[in-house]
């Protein structure tokens, strides 16, 4: 990879003509085939992978077994660098989805030249925080669709004729019937066939049908809304995971920022040293 190839990828873009060259040195290129694993979820990470051209695809394996795709990178795009960073094992898998020119930096030149370029350290910190709302985001979606799919899954006949039946139970639909349906029992009853009326005043019949109905009504209404319970607790049980993820992540990157923090520290020190040095020594000379 050339200096001016180096220097299309954001992260390198500040980088002064002297620290692209030692980058450069040290990286090695790799042409790779469509449908070409890189590495898979579990693996040792010991390479970081800058595109020279062509597509990556990142994504992992939900617990349903489907694969779902976090992001698509391209042209100027890294990856590979969360493994590097922790010394962990890999969180994903990396495919190639279009003929691609990888440069591939290892782990031992990459920690090294985090440590004397610290400006790009940061530069990478800022861009994982931006994937990691981006992969919050997504798995946020998944998740809410993931739980509405699997209830409408479940529904039977009972469960969808329960939810009809409560939705239209606590409506204005259903006050508006049930006046329309009383008063009309009562004028039949009282003038229309007031001789020979089948639920003369004080309306018995009418008050057993209305028992019956609230009777049947209230365990229809608390199973819909039993289901509904049950629902929000996955839900919840989801915001909460998301929520622990994001404190965890959070944590991490804060706890990278400190070393970054100290790293510049002791690079200033060392610089103010230096020039003190020389300064001595231009004295000592004059």
């Amino acid at each position: 990879m050339t200096i001016e190839t180096l220097r299309q990828v954001p992260l390198f873009e500040s980088l002064d003509d002297a620290a692209a060259k030692k980058l450069c040195e040290l990286l090695e290129t790799l042409d790779c085939k469509t449908g070409a694993f890189l590495f898979r979820a579990g693996d040792a990470g010991d390479a970081m992978y800058l595109i020279e051209h062509g597509r990556v695809r990142i994504c992992v394996r939900a617990t349903d077994g489907h694969e779902v795709t976090l992001t698509e990178l391209g042209r100027g795009d890294f990856f590979g660098e969360l493994a590097l960073l922790d010394g962990q094992r890999r969180s994903a898998d990396a495919v190639v989805s279009e003929g691609a020119r990888l440069a591939i930096l290892s782990r031992e030149h990459f920690l090294s030249f985090m440590r004397s370029s610290p400006d790009v350290a940061l530069e990478m910190l800022t861009a994982l925080a931006n994937r990691l709302r981006h992969t919050d985001e997504l798995l946020r979606r998944s998740a809410t669709r993931n739980v509405n799919v699997e209830e409408a899954a479940q529904l039977t006949l009972a469960d969808r004729a329960a939810d009809i039946i409560a939705e239209f139970g606590g409506s204005w639909k259903f006050i508006f019937a049930a006046v329309l349906f009383f008063n009309s029992w009562v004028l039949i009853n009282t003038w229309l066939l007031a001789s020979r009326g089948f639920d003369a005043y004080p309306y018995l019949l009418l008050s057993t049908v209305i028992n019956m109905l609230a009777v049947l009504q209230a365990p229809i209404i608390l199973m819909s809304q039993n289901r509904q319970a049950h629902k929000d607790r996955l839900r919840s049980e989801i915001d909460y995971q998301i929520n622990l993820k994001n404190e965890l992540a959070l944590n991490e990157i804060l706890q990278r920022l400190k070393v970054l923090e100290q790293d510049c520290l002791r690079l200033t020190q060392k610089t103010v040293a230096d020039q003190k040095l020389s300064d001595s020594k231009a004295g000592d000379g004059f």
